[in-house]
């Protein structure tokens, strides 16, 4: 009789103590860490929204840094998750040798390893846009000449003015790459700020700027992001890393932001931000509309 009392009592600690954890798991604020810019700012909100939708509490750390700070504040169990891009844990957080060819499966595929091997941080989603450099002109030249590539600029980029960041402009994996790649070079290049780049090329002082595939002033400016066809410059496809003590204390909270993979395509994003730039609408209230549009969340 004593010995089946014992037993219905380990039964019933053992339930509450699975309850608890249960409970504990809800009661727990999860944390998201942004960098302090559109995109970052929008998909923290769409992480911070799924999981309250879902009954967890959560904290944004907006504008927290920048990729070091934020890498380092999730090793230290500071922040439980913030969006990352392949290219930049590549080359800066694991510091891996430039490739020859950049293979963005190759570069997902290594950055995801080495980060969990060395550092213990599990990638739990791509969302399915890129955030790359990339070369852009005006579309009405594009249209012109049909040039849809970085190939295809080659008869004209000889004659032609850059306006570019001094970070691209110099870096190996930048404006030298694409010379190296694509064999040519522009005719001028002037550096300036990026916000600079913009009314620059407006105002037809240069004929091409160094961009970001999701850039709201593509759009706003007219202009047509060219195809890195030979794969030159580094991918930075946009995935969503966390601590792996984390993941394993909190598996519910993962399958939650699983359900962000590969919803936003580069398109999108860049109206996404065309929307917080431009049009001043707030990142909680875009993220909420989009993840409404996707049916990811009711009204």
């Amino acid at each position: 009789m004593k010995k089946i009392f014992a037993l219905l009592l380990i039964i019933l600690v053992a339930s509450f103590v699975s309850i608890g954890c249960s409970i504990n798991s809800k009661n727990k604020t999860i944390v998201i860490g942004s960098k302090p810019f559109n995109e970052q700012y929008i998909v923290a909100n769409m992480m911070a929204i799924l999981l309250k939708e879902n009954g967890f509490n959560v904290e944004i750390k907006q504008g927290l840094g920048g990729s070091l700070i934020n890498f380092e504040a999730l090793k230290k169990d500071q922040i439980d998750a913030y969006l990352e891009y392949t290219g930049t844990a590549y080359n800066v957080i694991l510091k891996l040798p430039p490739l020859k060819s950049w293979n963005p499966d190759y570069v997902y595929e290594k950055s995801k390893e080495e980060m969990l091997s060395k550092y213990s941080i599990l990638t739990i989603a791509k969302l399915g846009f890129r955030d790359d450099y990339a070369i852009a002109i005006k579309k009405d030249f594009a249209q012109k000449h049909d040039i849809n590539n970085l190939s295809e600029l080659s008869k004209y980029a000889p004659s032609m003015t850059l306006g570019t960041d001094p970070e691209f402009a110099t870096r190996q994996d930048g404006l030298p790459r694409i010379k190296e790649i694509y064999g040519y070079s522009f005719g001028n290049v002037k550096q300036m700020e990026p916000t600079l780049m913009y009314e620059a090329v407006k105002n037809n002082q240069v004929n091409a700027i160094s961009s970001y595939t999701t850039d709201s002033r593509v759009d706003m400016f007219g202009l047509k992001v060219l195809e890195d066809d030979k794969s030159a410059l580094p991918p930075y496809d946009a995935i969503i890393i966390v601590n792996k003590k984390f993941a394993e204390q909190y598996p519910e909270a993962i399958k939650v932001l699983q359900k962000l993979n590969n919803v936003i395509n580069t398109d999108e994003m860049r109206k996404l931000n065309y929307k917080f730039d431009v049009e001043k609408e707030s990142a909680d209230s875009i993220a909420k509309e989009f993840l409404i549009k996707k049916g990811l969340i009711k009204k």
